[in-house]
């Protein structure tokens, strides 16, 4: 008598290989250095602590399930439609949403190759094929992905600034990308870091949104807001895109805490300046530094930097267990196709400077 066969999983659930966050614990090591996952150096902003800090005493009500209030301050803040505007439980949530609404078996999900892991990992989730577009300069190739659109294709992704490579297109290019792709595909600008570039060309994606049909443009509270641990996120949509989102969300998918921290986030542009210029001082610092070691980086606009790391005994893993035995969490890119890289978050003054001294104390053994 044969076994009984329990649940079958949809098509390509066993091919996914889990979303593995950095590291934020050292066995022995009570507060290590945290600068695996992108996480803001000076922290939240106090208001935004004091709002979540004042929802305590109502956690057993319903939040508002159209995050009516955020989504008019963020149409203030942006000058943009709040009927246009969706929230999320992060960013991911929303890119996960919008390939359940527009993909599904027998389609595809291109992005570039060293693009958000979470682009692959969703499309697999909803039974697409994910295609992986290969980069020029570890930077988004547009006619490379141009060419790899098919009849097949119903979105194509583009982190722009890219983590991990912390490249970026110009306003320029993704309008070109946009003008070769055919209406039925639908252009997903993930612009998470957008507010840490610092580039005359470059525009995170709304005048594309307002003039087109098929294109979106999502954002998150995570980085620069320093809101990482409630998962707030919103997108910029195409009213019909818009009208699919709302009706496969869930209907209360943001909790009351994280629309009023982000709330007063929004609103608190003295803490939004210091992080920015704070990235501005320590990010080119901490580039010049690493090449000063002889390791290579690729220009990063975004909050971390990238280095390179030769073969032999000072390779990216010997390089990521030095940082380790002194403290020091950062991110290595093996599951992004670049073995011999390490990403390392900007960090508060003292911690960029225990991140130079250690590389150097390394390539210097």
């Amino acid at each position: 008598m044969s076994a009984t066969q329990g649940p079958v999983p949809g098509p390509g659930i066993l091919d996914i290989a889990p979303y593995v966050g950095g590291d934020a614990k050292l066995p022995g090591i009570e507060r290590p250095i945290r600068l695996a996952s992108n996480e803001s150096a000076l922290g939240p902003s106090p208001k935004a602590v004091a709002a979540y800090r004042a929802l305590a005493g109502e956690i057993h009500r319903y939040p508002d399930g159209s995050a009516d209030e955020l989504r008019h301050a963020l149409g203030e803040h942006h000058g943009l439609d709040p009927a246009r505007i969706v929230c999320g439980s992060g960013s991911d949530e929303l890119i996960g949403l919008l390939q359940r609404g527009y993909a599904g078996s027998g389609t595809e999900i291109v992005y570039s190759r060293h693009g958000f892991l979470m682009y692959p990992i969703g499309a697999l989730a909803v039974g697409a094929t994910p295609v992986a577009v290969p980069e020029r300069d570890l930077t988004a190739d547009v006619d490379a992905i141009l060419g790899a659109v098919t009849e097949r294709t119903k979105i194509v992704f583009i982190a722009n600034p890219n983590n991990p490579t912390g490249t970026y297109l110009s306003a320029s290019e993704m309008t070109r990308l946009h003008a070769g792709l055919p209406p039925h595909v639908l252009l997903v600008i993930d612009a998470a870091y957008a507010e840490f570039v610092n580039r005359n060309d470059y525009e995170p994606g709304i005048k594309l949104v307002e003039r087109s049909d098929n294109v979106v443009m999502l954002r998150t509270f995570s980085k620069i807001y320093a809101l990482a641990g409630l998962r707030l996120g919103w997108g910029y949509f195409p009213p019909a895109i818009a009208d699919v989102l709302n009706r496969v969300r869930g209907p209360f998918n943001v909790t009351a805490p994280a629309l009023a921290a982000g709330i007063a986030a929004l609103n608190d542009t003295e803490s939004l300046e210091k992080a920015r210029a704070h990235n501005d001082r320590w990010q080119p610092w901490l580039s010049e530094r690493l090449a000063a070691l002889g390791l290579s980086l690729t220009p990063s606009v975004g909050n971390f930097v990238l280095p390179r790391f030769p073969e032999g005994r000072h390779n990216a893993d010997a390089a990521f267990a030095f940082m380790q035995s002194r403290g020091i969490l950062a991110r290595r890119m093996g599951g992004y196709g670049l073995p011999d890289r390490i990403r390392i978050t900007v960090g508060t003054g003292e911690e960029n400077e225990k991140v130079a001294a250690t590389l150097a104390e390394f390539m210097a053994s």
